[in-house]
């Protein structure tokens, strides 16, 4: 099977997106199918990759994120995709790059995979201290409308968790499917509890090794929310030994920092690009703390949860759903809520943990159960094209 992926979130230093495309890239290599992603990008050109190539388009860079550029360019899109001639394509996001896919003339069969939830992700936190999200939907009902115009136009929508797929069928689109993704095979569990990591980030910290230390994971961008998770730790830490450290990068740093302010419980690390590191790390803190509300599927919940580690996740968006295991929820949006659950945690960690480490020891699913999954809905004949 040859699939084309035109997908407008993929970028060198992209996110979850970015690694869902690289892992699909090694799963064709395994597979005997070929991947090949159109993406923005600075200049026309093809970069090969063991699983087929990314097809980069000039784009102009998307504004609020300099990291990202936005596909824009239907007619080169276009003549690619002629001259590729897929089997199976997809398109990756709600925006300009799923209209470009639905004007495609070719006869390949068309699927959705919603990576994002606009609404949850701009709308709702915009708008939220002023409207319920009914209303919020009702103003932005042009979305709803441009969504169930695609939709006929593709075979499937397809979702990785439940959460979203509702969303989806409550807004009047019929064919959606749900295909969950998983975790990395063989990088995430229990086993990689590091002992002497824990307390040397506890004690950096200024935390005894009684205490309890969270983790959060994920870029610095206002739709994280990362400052609900510091305000919270930071009530919480002023009642018990609680510490935070926070993983990422992004253009909202100086909201963190300042954020956190002189409070020696909670620091900031810089990225782990080493998926073995980042596993050992994981694996050696007491829970995951999440603040984003709008996912759509939280590979880091999920890392977690595979890592026998709690999760405090909020009670909108997939982190809740993606960790399986032992869940505390909150009220999204509510740093008081989420102040209780941390405490929650605290005062049960020594239970919530083993717990989640029993939960753990299930084999849990894995990226490539699902694109055999995906593979499987489209149909196609594995093959390598010409």
């Amino acid at each position: 099977m040859r699939l084309v992926d035109v997908n407008g979130f993929y970028a060198p230093l992209g996110g979850g997106v970015r690694s869902y495309v690289d892992w699909k890239l090694r799963h064709a290599e395994q597979s005997a199918h070929e991947v090949i992603i159109i993406a923005p990008g600075p200049e026309d050109r093809c970069e090969l990759r063991p699983g087929g190539a990314i097809q980069w388009v000039a784009s102009p860079q998307f504004p609020l994120d300099r990291r990202y550029r936005m596909l824009m360019n239907a007619r080169r899109t276009h003549e690619l995709l002629d001259q590729l001639r897929p089997d199976v394509i997809e398109a990756s996001s709600p925006w300009r790059t799923a209209g470009i896919v639905a004007e495609w003339r070719g006869d390949a069969p068309k699927h959705w995979i919603m990576h994002a939830d606009p609404l949850a992700a701009y709308a709702y936190r915009w708008f939220g201290a002023l409207a319920q999200r009914s209303t919020i939907d009702q103003m932005f009902g042009w979305f709803w409308e441009y969504m169930r115009s695609l939709a006929p136009r593709f075979a499937r929508i397809v979702c990785a968790n439940e959460w979203l797929a509702s969303r989806l069928r409550g807004g009047g689109i019929a064919n959606v499917d749900t295909i969950p993704f998983g975790v990395e095979a063989g990088i995430f569990t229990p086993l990689r509890r590091d002992a002497d990591l824990r307390a040397t980030l506890l004690k950096s910290c200024d935390r005894p090794e009684s205490g309890l230390l969270l983790c959060g994971v994920g870029r610095h961008t206002p739709e994280k929310m990362w400052p609900l998770v510091i305000e919270a730790a930071a009530a919480a830490g002023a009642r018990r030994d609680i510490a935070l450290i926070q993983i990422g990068e992004g253009r909202d740093t100086h909201v963190l920092t300042r954020t956190i302010g002189s409070n020696p419980h909670i620091r900031l690390l810089q990225p782990i690009r080493d998926r073995q590191q980042l596993a050992t790390l994981l694996a050696s803190t007491d829970g995951l703390i999440h603040g984003c509300d709008a996912e759509t599927f939280c590979f880091v919940a999920a890392e977690a949860a595979a890592s026998g580690i709690p999760v405090i996740a909020p009670s909108e968006g997939a982190a809740k759903d993606a960790a399986k295991g032992f869940v505390s929820q909150y009220r999204a949006g509510d740093v008081v809520d989420a102040t209780r659950a941390i405490l929650d945690l605290h005062d049960c960690h020594d239970q919530a943990l083993a717990e989640a480490r029993e939960h753990a020891r299930a084999a849990p699913r894995t990226m490539d159960d699902h694109f055999n999954d995906l593979f499987a809905a489209y149909g196609a004949p594995a093959r390598r094209a010409a």
